[in-house]
């Protein structure tokens, strides 16, 4: 935690792109720029990535940011801190605990009157038997019966008042953790701040408005769309929404929201192809600023080694002098074995790029695309030792191998050329770590956990028919904004926003394979006139403003047209009858002729005229002495149908009007040698 330094400004959240995976907000600060030019900004949210923070002045052409970096603050909450739901469920918990105890009291109870029986006194050897008294058996089962019933009557109120608490405190439960993660989980809260400095021509006493870029995790999107449509208009309205989820640690009130589908975490540097020939002086490559340590380094620190462990601190006053044992030095580790690197060392990643000054200051969304593993798997700046168990165990009597001498020059990795988390380590750390320059390690558990319960958005179910935008997107990347702001609170639930309205061309089709099932169905034939994709997911479909069905939406390109099943047109009856006759022809019968005959009859019971689609599928042969003749008014399916056709398809496309009936058709020939006959039998409809 660092100390509270320069001006407190106070930030809005503006705007907010939700990716396939994580966010990218958009803060903005204004106030008057004080003399020493530091300024810190408030308001961030404790899961945002420290690597992804950027910000900039907006407008000033004399003021700029200099530096920008994330600390994080801590301080006690007062007595009117919004955790009302928190102390409810403590109150329940406690409720429930005490009812719980009261039942198993009262069923203690009733297992100590139940196991009241008659003990009769000890007798003698000599003592004659006794004659038990049945009054007093009787009189004792009578109080046992009495005093069980009302033992019974109480543990059911007891049961009663327990399950009752109980599912009050399930549900405050469910509550609390479906609640907005805004609020503070404890007593102590603990704020991030931007600190920036800010420098320029005339900056001091100007007022200045500052956006803060940042990424966070734990936010996803799926789509979702809601068709108006009336019958025998061209036109149709889609309206995309999206269902959105976050769990980012603070809430989006009144904010622009885009979504789109690329991969926050994905790298977006573009890689260096260098030219290869054969016979010719390769340029040498682009120094990376990466070095070696120098030689000696160990003896850098060879009189604080014999110096002695460090004193140990005297105890406090008020408590009791302990006898301390002052462990012994540490031995001094093996000096590393060096590990062969091969190949140049490859061009820094994180070098900031010549040229003009850049518009924003900080690690921006390269940084935070980083993947985490590259600064997990960080290298010190120097040779490698070897792990220990790297290496198989000798064979008895022969000794280990010696490791390969180092060739060519080293090759640091990403996270040795972050030169912004290379911390420089003491003379505390152990001796293969002293003097050398390592990346930084995540100190700050609190943060690791916000992070961690973010990323728990990613296992929401999804939606009925909801598709993941990086599924249906495909090779392809689309942004997509809404028109208005909207709220979605972080409570890791979906929240439907509205995006916009899609204009798109309807036409009303039905469609029907009777050589499969002899039954019509309605379909919308969409086409996407605009310059976006649409992506799968689920639409409700409403015809003559009543609410239809919600069907599956594909992935509609630009420019494509797709189906939309409706499902059974009950007002439209098709009816199929095939016949096979078989006969011989050629010159000595040496032609088996397989003539197939369709009879297909469409019959429109609807108020309006439809068009009507009905496939037929003609066999299609590999062999050259096996021909297949149609005869038919058939065609074979357009090139630009909305769909894939198996081959052989053929397609009748008539006009019915209101209560019309029409009467299809069609036939082929097969015909094979007389010696051959069909997969299956010849005698087949």
């Amino acid at each position: 935690m660092a100390a509270g330094v320069g001006q407190r400004w106070g930030s809005d959240l503006d705007s907010v792109v939700v990716y396939a995976q994580g966010a990218l907000c958009r803060r903005v600060a204004r106030g008057i720029v004080p003399a020493d030019g530091r300024v810190r900004v408030t308001g961030l949210p404790r899961s945002l990535d420290p690597g992804s923070l950027r910000a900039g002045v907006v407008g000033s052409a004399g003021v700029r940011v200099t530096e920008a970096r994330v600390e994080v603050e801590a301080e006690p909450l007062g007595a009117d801190a919004p955790d009302a739901l928190r102390r409810e469920v403590e109150r329940l918990a406690e409720e429930h605990a005490a009812a719980r105890a009261r039942r198993d009291r009262q069923s203690g109870l009733i297992e100590e009157v139940r196991a009241l029986r008659p003990v009769p006194p000890p007798r003698r050897r000599d003592d004659p038997h006794r004659r038990t008294p049945v009054d007093a058996w009787l009189d004792l089962a009578d109080f046992v019966d009495e005093r069980l019933t009302r033992l019974h009557a109480r543990l059911v109120e007891l049961e009663e008042a327990l399950g009752l608490v109980g599912h009050e405190l399930a549900v405050a439960s469910d509550r609390l953790a479906r609640a907005s993660t805004d609020a503070p989980p404890a007593h102590v809260g603990t704020t991030v701040c931007a600190v920036l400095t800010l420098a320029g021509a005339g900056a001091s006493d100007t007022e200045v408005e500052l956006e803060l870029e940042y990424g966070v995790p734990g936010a996803v999107w799926v789509p979702a769309y809601r068709l108006t449509h009336r019958q025998g208009d061209g036109t149709g309205r889609l309206v995309l929404r999206a269902s959105v989820a976050q769990r980012t640690g603070e809430d989006w009130t009144g904010v622009r929201i885009a979504l789109a589908t690329a991969d926050l975490r994905r790298r977006t540097d573009l890689p260096k192809l260098r030219s290869v020939r054969i016979g010719r002086r390769q340029p040498d490559p682009a120094p990376s600023g990466w070095r070696e340590p120098p030689a000696g380094l160990a003896d850098l620190f060879a009189g604080y080694a014999t110096a002695g462990p460090r004193p140990v601190p005297a105890p406090p006053a008020t408590a009791a002098a302990l006898p301390v044992q002052v462990p012994p030095p540490p031995a001094p580790a093996p000096a590393p074995a060096p590990q062969a690197y091969g190949g140049p060392p490859p061009p820094p990643s994180a070098l900031p790029r010549s040229g003009g000054a850049p518009e924003f200051v900080g690690g921006g969304a390269q940084a935070f695309a980083q993947p985490a593993r590259a600064r997990s798997a960080a290298r010190p700046s120097g040779p490698r030792p070897v792990a220990a168990g790297a290496m198989a165990p000798a064979a008895p009597g022969m000794a280990a191998p010696r490791p390969a001498p180092p060739v060519g020059p080293p090759q640091p990795s990403g996270a040795e050329l972050d030169y912004a988390a290379l911390v420089l380590r003491g003379p505390e750390e152990p001796a293969g770590r002293r003097g050398r320059l390592f990346p930084n390690p995540p100190v700050d558990p609190v943060a690791a956990e916000h992070r961690r319960r973010a990323e728990t958005v990613a296992a929401l179910p999804l939606p009925g028919h909801a598709v993941r935008p990086r599924e249906s997107a495909g090779s392809f990347d689309h942004r997509f904004d809404a028109a208005a702001r909207a709220d979605v609170p972080s409570d890791g639930t979906w929240h439907t926003v509205t995006v916009t309205d899609i204009p798109v061309g309807l036409r009303t089709e039905y469609l029907c394979v009777p050589s499969v099932e002899q039954t019509v169905y309605a379909t919308l034939v969409l086409s996407n006139a605009t310059g976006q994709a649409l992506l799968a997911g689920p639409v409700e479909v409403i015809v003559d403003d009543e609410f239809l069905l919600t069907a599956a939406l594909p992935t509609l390109a630009p420019g494509g047209v797709r189906r939309v099943g409706l499902g059974a047109a009950e007002g439209i009856r098709v009816t199929r009858r095939t016949n096979l006759h078989e006969s011989t022809a050629g010159l000595r019968n040496n032609i088996t002729v397989l003539d197939h005959r369709v009879h297909v009859e469409v019959a429109n019971r609807l108020a309006g005229a439809v068009t009507v689609e009905v496939r037929e599928r003609v066999p299609v042969t590999s062999e050259a002495d096996v021909r297949i003749e149609e005869r038919a008014d058939w065609t074979p399916p357009e090139d630009g149908a909305p769909e894939h056709h198996a081959p052989g398809t053929r397609v009748w496309r008539v006009e019915l009007p209101a209560g019309g009936t029409t009467a299809l058709e069609g036939g082929y020939e097969i015909r094979i040698p007389a010696g051959k006959a069909l997969v299956d039998g010849n005698r087949r409809s």
